[in-house]
């Protein structure tokens, strides 16, 4: 039997995430396919490869909730891509997307009844909530479970990703998408998409709160040189 080829897209949120889902779903319609999991525990590869196991037509999976490994499974190739993004502007974006919803989850009813100041202090109060403080190390570190301080293995964690592009630079990202996943589907076109975008500009903010934020997301400032330094081929 022939092995099965399928693109798993590691969907941070803020990170451009969605625009690559529209690009993935213009391109394999029905075959794309996304489903949310619980984070409690940092890993739910199981979870994630049932999945897979369960969608023999699915090609393209996305969920923003994926942690652990990347599933290993006989028989498929999984084709990984992750997006990073500046954490001053992802931190601002997420503020300004969650005070547009009308939902009533945690983050949205925070946003909507304080300032940004407000809600990044009360997202840094409470210790487990890495929305504000180095929420893509956070992620990227499950890939490699261990001893190692949280960024070592995030670092590590990236280098096994077959995609990784940054916000920033969408432009080189989405040459290196068009160029990986060519190779494995002949047919793929790459679109000019952008969805749920809003500014790349930092939210307004006091010394005082860009200073808590960078000291609060140091890891992931590291995290961001450490692509731009040693692993840039990945998105030029």
């Amino acid at each position: 039997m022939s092995e099965r080829t399928i693109i798993l897209h590691y969907h941070l949120f803020k990170n451009a995430g969605t625009s690559i889902d529209q690009i993935l779903k213009k391109n394999f319609g029905a075959a794309w396919v996304s489903k949310e999991f619980p984070v409690v525990g940092g890993n739910n590869t199981s979870k994630v490869t049932d999945w897979i196991l369960s969608e023999p037509d699915g090609v393209a999976f996305s969920s923003h909730t994926m942690v652990g490994p990347i599933p290993k499974i006989p028989g498929v190739r999984v084709v990984t891509l992750v997006m990073l993004r500046n954490p001053l502007s992802r931190i601002s974006s997420a503020y300004r997307f969650e005070r547009s919803q009308d939902i009533d989850g945690f983050g949205a009813v925070l946003a909507r009844h304080t300032s940004f100041e407000g809600y990044v202090r009360c997202r840094l109060a409470l210790r487990s909530d890495r929305q504000c403080r180095n929420f893509q190390t956070s992620r990227l570190a499950t890939i490699c479970p261990g001893k190692e301080p949280e960024l070592e293995r995030a670092c590590k964690g990236l280098k096994q990703f077959d995609i990784v592009g940054q916000v920033e630079h969408f432009g080189h990202a989405r040459t290196r998408i068009r160029d990986v996943l060519q190779h494995h589907f002949p047919s793929f076109k790459m679109y000019n998409i952008h969805k749920n975008q809003s500014s790349s500009d930092p939210e307004d903010m006091s010394p005082d709160v860009l200073q808590l934020l960078r000291q609060n997301n140091r890891n992931d400032f590291a995290l961001l040189a450490h692509f731009e330094d040693t692993l840039s081929e990945k998105v030029l």
